[in-house]
């Protein structure tokens, strides 16, 4: 990798993503599948010029505020401001109610829908044999 002095670089240069990475997450801690992860995720813009990928310094400023996880007061609250949304336990028992309600209505249409069958078809789609 090549040494690239980070103060002198203009931040809106297009680096690669290998080197992006490098630069602005210079511990490591983040790679060029990294940053592919987060502009399929949305949370990254990108350029992508003779079928190579490029970002900014900017870019991934911006993608760091878009990541950022808000601490206000000592609240604990799961709750997502914007739409107020549950995350974790809580959302997970929105999804079960939401799968029961969906279970119940498929019971009741079920129980409420005629047989369509001629009574000499039985339900599992062969002829019934009559004895007398």
């Amino acid at each position: 990798m090549a040494d690239i002095d980070v103060s002198t670089l203009d931040p809106d240069t297009p680096l690669r993503l290998k080197l992006a990475a490098s630069l602005a997450f210079p511990d490591g801690s983040m790679t060029e599948s990294g940053l592919k992860r987060e502009i399929e995720r949305g949370r990254l813009e990108c350029e992508r010029i003779a079928g190579k990928t490029y970002v900014s310094l900017n870019d991934i400023k911006r993608m760091r505020e878009l990541c950022r996880e808000s601490r206000r007061g000592s609240e604990n609250t799961s709750a997502n401001e914007k739409g107020g949304r549950l995350s974790g336990s809580s959302s997970m028992a929105e999804m079960k109610s939401a799968q029961d309600a969906a279970r119940t209505i498929a019971l009741q249409l079920i129980a409420s829908s005629k047989a369509t069958s001629p009574k000499s078809i039985s339900r599992n789609g062969g002829a019934e044999i009559r004895t007398k």
